[in-house]
């Protein structure tokens, strides 16, 4: 973590981290520097991980025509893709909205963020994609306790894993886009969201 604390004075306690990180859906134009997207991925790779195999790989994406590029194509896969989810379009937190922003054409399916972030997966065992949305939860803990905002864009996952994304994307064969990640200086306060309380199915002292 010595990137992180030299990147800001009064960094979150770690449980400040968890229950201030909100997923933001609006930024600003301002890029977050190399310093500070190394010490995120410095703090992703602390992430538990099976048998030590540590199968995470990165590709960071801060160009502006590359973001937008693959925008369209997500948002043209998961438009293709709604019938088989119609059910999730339903659900409260997207009802009447996400769809329909699908079709807007200035609508960016990384809202504007300057940076994304993709976790990959080096491994197809049973434990490397949760291995990796280890990773993706360390990163966005330890951008929260900066003052950054992130996003998680799991619609984003079949544009990213396409045949002409891996060539441009020069992933190699073995490689799964797996968790990506937008990163970015919030463009004003997120919403916050209410949660359950944990739903406790045993308890045996």
């Amino acid at each position: 973590m010595r990137h992180i604390k030299e990147a800001t004075e009064t960094p979150l306690s770690a449980l400040d981290a968890i229950f201030t990180r909100r997923s933001v859906r609006a930024y600003t134009h301002r890029k977050i520097d190399d310093a500070t997207v190394r010490a995120l991925l410095d703090a992703a790779v602390q992430a538990p991980t099976a048998v030590h195999l540590e199968p995470w790989a990165f590709i960071v994406i801060q160009d502006d025509a590359t973001l937008r590029r693959y925008s369209d194509r997500a948002k043209a896969s998961w438009g293709a893709e709604a019938a088989r989810y119609r059910d999730l379009h339903e659900a409260p937190a997207l009802r009447g909205g996400f769809a329909a922003r699908l079709a807007d054409p200035d609508f960016s399916i990384f809202y504007d963020a300057g940076t994304l972030i993709l976790i990959c997966s080096k491994d197809r065992g049973p434990f490397a994609a949760a291995d990796c949305w280890l990773a993706a939860e360390n990163l966005m803990l330890a951008a929260t306790a900066l003052g950054l905002g992130t996003c998680c864009i799991g619609s984003a996952v079949t544009a990213l894993n396409t045949v002409e994304a891996r060539a441009e994307l020069h992933i190699p064969e073995d490689v799964t886009v797996v968790a990506p990640i937008v990163v970015g200086v919030p463009a004003g306060d997120a919403v916050e969201v209410p949660r359950k309380e944990p739903d406790i199915l045993l308890w045996k002292k």
